[in-house]
């Protein structure tokens, strides 16, 4: 039995995982809200119960040290080999968010996978994978010649380049809410729908109604700005997923350009599943293929979707059982398949 978890700055998403016909196949999983536990180990020994696995994996938010890590968005410091000797585990790994993510395409069926764009399907190299939730996550799936190795990065942190007036007006807001420097992060993960709401709303003068400000005040104001834009029932709401997405476009742009993903994007986090309607639309593609003389790479590169709301989770389960065979000599998913 494996343990795989994904570790955001809002929640924690733990599931067990066994092999069968060396497929990974799932048994249960769960969600905790980070805000509410002192640590990891807490949440991972409540999940378990009586469970036991022989190996764990863990994706998390921020670059990995030696098998430690200290969040940037809890007051939390990881160490693997504390939560091995602690959770009595033969194997603990931490890896980041976006190299479990990219552990997980390998992992994923054809109805997990929504092709934004056909590309040409034909090329073979390097792939980009970018993921807004949270934070904006992006990942490199580096192609050796014979397999696609998933790399961490952390780009999402790079400086925002803004694109046209509203976007330089957009930095000049942000500079002063944020006090100083701007990053991608800051418009195109979670936090960037309500700060483009805000400028629209305080720059711009887009009207905001009572009933609309009411709504925002008391519920999840990105579920309620993608709700009333996706319904197109509020203006200032469907212009703000419009610069929004035309924003992750444009970035997933940047990032294709800088690592030559020939082979193709993928876009994973929580977000991209919830506006698949908004993507569909071309507002999206038309900033990613927005690359002046070097358009028509982008134009040849495929774009799909990731759908499958625990890929993270199938990409740690999937490298905790090699990396524990590695050292092992002992892989449960060989040991699965009937010969």
């Amino acid at each position: 039995m494996i343990l795989a978890g994904d570790v955001g700055g809002t929640k924690v998403h733990l599931a067990l995982y066994d092999f069968i016909n060396g497929n990974l196949t799932y048994a249960r999983d769960e969600r905790f809200p980070a805000k509410d536990y002192t640590g990891l180990e807490e949440i991972v020994r409540e999940f378990l119960g009586a469970d036991q696995p022989t190996s764990a994996c863990f994706g998390v938010p921020g670059p990995v040290r030696d098998g430690r890590l200290r969040l940037t968005n809890l007051p939390w410091t990881l160490d693997s080999r504390e939560l091995a000797q602690h959770l009595k585990i033969d194997h603990v790994f931490l890896i980041n968010d976006l190299e479990a993510n990219g552990y997980g395409v390998a992992e994923l069926k054809a109805d997990q996978i929504y092709t934004l764009a056909e590309g040409d399907a034909s090329q073979i190299g390097n792939r980009a994978l970018i993921a807004a939730g949270t934070g904006l996550g992006e990942g490199i799936l580096a192609w050796n010649g014979k397999i696609h190795v998933p790399m961490p990065s952390e780009g999402g942190h790079t400086d925002y380049g803004p694109r046209n007036e509203d976007e330089i007006d957009l930095l000049r807001f942000l500079k002063q809410k944020y006090h100083g420097r701007v990053s991608y992060e800051r418009v195109v993960a979670g936090m960037g729908i309500t700060n483009i709401y805000d400028f629209l709303r305080d720059v711009r003068g887009m009207e905001e109604p009572a009933w609309l400000r009411d709504r925002i005040a008391s519920e999840d104001p990105n579920a309620v700005i993608t709700e009333l834009a996706l319904s197109a029932k509020s203006e200032l709401c469907e212009k703000t997923l419009d610069m929004y997405v035309s924003a992750y476009g444009a970035e997933a742009g940047n990032l294709a350009l800088k690592i030559l993903s020939v082979g193709g994007l993928y876009i994973g986090g929580g977000i991209a599943p919830r506006i698949l309607e908004k993507l569909k639309d071309g507002t999206f593609m038309r900033s990613f293929t927005d690359k002046g003389r070097l358009s028509q790479l982008l134009i040849n590169m495929p774009v799909r979707v990731i759908l499958e709301s625990r890929a993270a989770l199938l990409g740690a389960a999937a490298y905790a059982e090699a990396r524990a065979a590695e050292l092992s000599g002992v892989s449960p998913r060989a040991a699965s398949v009937a010969f």
